[in-house]
Order: structure tokens, then C-alpha cells, then sequence
């Protein structure tokens, strides 16, 4: 079932609670600055070198060893994503954006870029190149589901997945999957005073979740009490 499109003005009152308070943001992911380039789904532009891996960790014992890692650069225009993981099979079938990816396999980033707003935005992309664009309040962790107005253009997401080892198709056996796309600043002005410049810092989480094996296996870059949605568990990004 699709999300309901929300007015941002409908929760905009919630920028007038201050959050306050510190929490835990002992992550710090430096992201470097780079001039724009193509998205193409392999991560094999060369801004990509001038970036480090960063390691998402299994949360909880059970669940499946694969290994879900990340990339991160900005520009003058938006911010770049990279993200890679092991896997057995494609557990995917949505078709359509806007669905609940979080119910299949899906990586998913989570940016807060001011603190003294209680909104952050969280994206998610499918194996099937599907994506859920959502804005946050975190007042009593709840999720308001939000579809952009004039979503084309230069607000748009671009974005591209690929697999390893098979095509790229539902229930498909493969040995890994990765998603590259680029965030538009445009797309993220209700949330932001400025772009952001070398020294500044956005809090941000990075997860994944998988469903092989009848399994629901999760990992995340900062570690969170319970559900994800807890921004002040969120780690730091250090923009360079």
C-alpha cells in the first residue's frame, strides 16, 4: 500500500520543539568533497577512491553473517551513496516506489542535518531499484510518511542497483547486491539552513535489511536502542 502524501506544512509545527540534549554520536564518517559524476550502480567512478569504507555491524547474534558496508562523498549540488553487502538471494518483489521497502531486502540511510529540528530524512532503496523517501519526526519516534512535490528535475534521487553473481531479478540466488545514488540537495531544503561545507557535521545512520531463510536479519553503521529510529543514537558525518 502506498504512503499518504503529507504537506510538509502539516508537520512543520514541530520545528518549534527544541530537542536539546547530546546523545550518543561516538561514529564519525568523514565525507569527502568531489566534483559531480554519473551514477551507473557499480561504484566505479573515481570520486569513489577518496573515500573509505564504513562497516555496518549485524545487530543482535542470530541472524545471517554477510558483511554490508558503505561509501559517502558530497558536492556542491548533493550527496553521493554507495552501499554493498554480501547476500544468497534477492528477497524482493515490490515493483513500485513509495511501497513499504523496509518488509524486503533494503539498505536505507538516515540523515539529520540539524539538530534544533526535529525532522530528519530517511532513504530507502530496494534491489529492484525501488526507493522510500520519508521525512521523520522524532517526537515519540514517529514516522510521517512524505511523498516530495515536484519530485523531477533536479529534486529527483538518481539511482542505480546491481547484483553479483546472477540477474537482476526477484528471488534470484546471487553472491551480493549494491545500490549507488545521489540525494540532491534541492530534495532536502525543507531540513537544511545551507549546504554543508568542509568542518561541518550532520548526524546519520546507515543500515540494512535482509530476509533470507525466513530470517529477518538487520545491521547498522551506529548502534540504536531498539527500533531505528532514534536519532540521538545516530552517528557523526564529518563533511571534508
Amino acid at each position: 500500500m502506498k504512503l499518504p502524501a503529507l504537506l510538509f506544512s502539516a508537520i512543520a509545527f514541530a520545528v518549534a520543539i527544541p530537542v536539546g540534549g547530546t546523545g550518543k554520536a561516538d561514529r564519525i564518517y568523514e565525507v569527502p568533497k568531489v566534483e559531480d559524476f554519473e551514477i551507473t550502480g557499480s561504484g566505479g567512478a573515481a570520486a569513489w577512491a577518496k573515500a573509505a569504507w564504513g562497516e555496518m555491524k549485524r545487530e543482535g547474534k542470530d541472524g545471517l553473517t554477510y558483511f554490508s558496508r558503505f561509501k559517502m562523498v558530497y558536492s556542491p549540488k548533493g550527496l553521493y551513496f554507495f552501499m554493498s553487502g554480501s547476500d544468497e538471494r534477492l528477497s524482493a518483489t515490490m515493483q513500485e516506489d513509495f511501497m513499504d521497502l523496509f518488509l524486503e531486502d533494503v539498505f536505507e540511510v538516515f540523515l539529520w542535518p540539524d539538530e534544533s529540528r526535529p525532522l530528519y530524512f530517511e532513504y530507502e532503496i530496494s534491489p529492484l531499484s525501488r526507493e522510500l523517501p520519508l521525512l521523520v519526526t522524532n517526537i515519540s519516534n514517529r514516522v510521517m510518511g512524505w511523498l516530495p512535490w515536484h519530485y523531477s528535475g533536479d529534486r529527483k534521487v538518481r539511482k542505480k542497483t546491481g547484483v553479483i553473481g546472477n540477474k537482476l531479478e526477484p528471488g534470484a540466488v546471487i553472491k551480493g547486491w549494491r545500490a549507488e545514488f545521489f540525494i540532491p540537495f534541492k530534495l532536502l531544503e525543507p531540513l537544511l539552513n545551507s549546504v554543508p561545507k568542509k568542518g561541518d557535521r550532520w548526524r546519520a545512520n546507515f543500515y540494512r535489511v535482509d530476509y533470507d531463510e525466513g530470517k529477518t536479519t538487520k545491521w547498522e553503521w551506529s548502534s540504536v536502542s531498539g527500533d531505528f529510529h532514534r536519532p540521538r543514537d545516530f552517528g557523526t558525518l564529518l563533511f571534508r
